[in-house]
């Protein structure tokens, strides 16, 4: 998905606001925004650790109840500070076929 399709004709790429990760499987979300009719949905990248980051929504409720092998729930970067925007990540990730912070 384009990021400047999903607004009305206007150019959108924001910087991501948040990293979150899956401490043991190899997971990670790079979410830039809310959607403010369903608080539950996020855009952003997406790497379920397969080799296909997507950039796309994601629910999350389905975040939360998210565990990997060994039952550790997803965790959010404390330390990430977005330094260029979300198709720059995507660029990357989808070249390297992960996201790299």
């Amino acid at each position: 998905m384009d990021l400047a399709s999903r607004s009305a004709g206007e150019d959108v790429n924001p910087y991501p606001l948040v990293e979150l990760f899956t401490p043991n499987a190899n997971a990670t979300w790079l979410l830039a925004e809310l959607d403010p009719g369903e608080p539950d949905r996020a855009f952003g990248l997406s790497d379920l650790g397969l080799g296909l980051p997507e950039l796309g929504y994601v629910a999350l409720s389905e975040l939360r109840a998210i565990r990997g092998p060994l039952g550790l729930a997803v965790e959010r970067d404390q330390h990430f500070i977005a330094d260029r925007q979300l198709s720059a990540y995507a660029d990357v990730a989808h070249d390297r076929r992960r996201i790299e912070t």
